[in-house]
């Protein structure tokens, strides 16, 4: 019995922190050296590895499915961008649609960047 209720205490502790473990909170920097992901937005749905929504609430921000909440502090973010001029040189390309029900990965393999 002892070990049932160190089971459910331990969960009860780490459930919140594991779901936030794929927020999509992020926060734009102005240097290239400051951040985790380089991002090249395009003009194209087709072209993107992730189709991004911008929501206005944190709490719409969570997990790893292209709905991102932009913060107002570096340190409130899960993930630092920086937006780059040439598709060349960034780590992901997305699209910005304005439409939450189209967000989501075209390319899988780039997942890991965002987690």
């Amino acid at each position: 019995m002892k070990q049932f209720l160190r089971i459910i205490i331990i969960a009860a502790i780490l459930l919140p922190v594991g779901l936030q473990a794929g927020a999509q909170t992020v926060y734009s920097v102005d240097y290239k050296s400051d951040a985790d992901v380089k991002v090249f937005v395009s003009e194209y749905k087709s072209d993107a590895d992730l189709i991004v929504y911008k929501t206005e609430y944190k709490s719409d921000a969570s997990g790893n499915d292209g709905i991102w909440h932009f913060v107002k502090y570096k340190s409130d973010a899960k993930k630092k961008i920086y937006f780059v001029q040439y598709k060349s040189d960034a780590d992901l390309i997305i699209y910005f649609s304005q439409w939450k029900s189209d967000a989501g990965w075209r390319n899988n393999s780039k997942k890991h960047l965002m987690q």
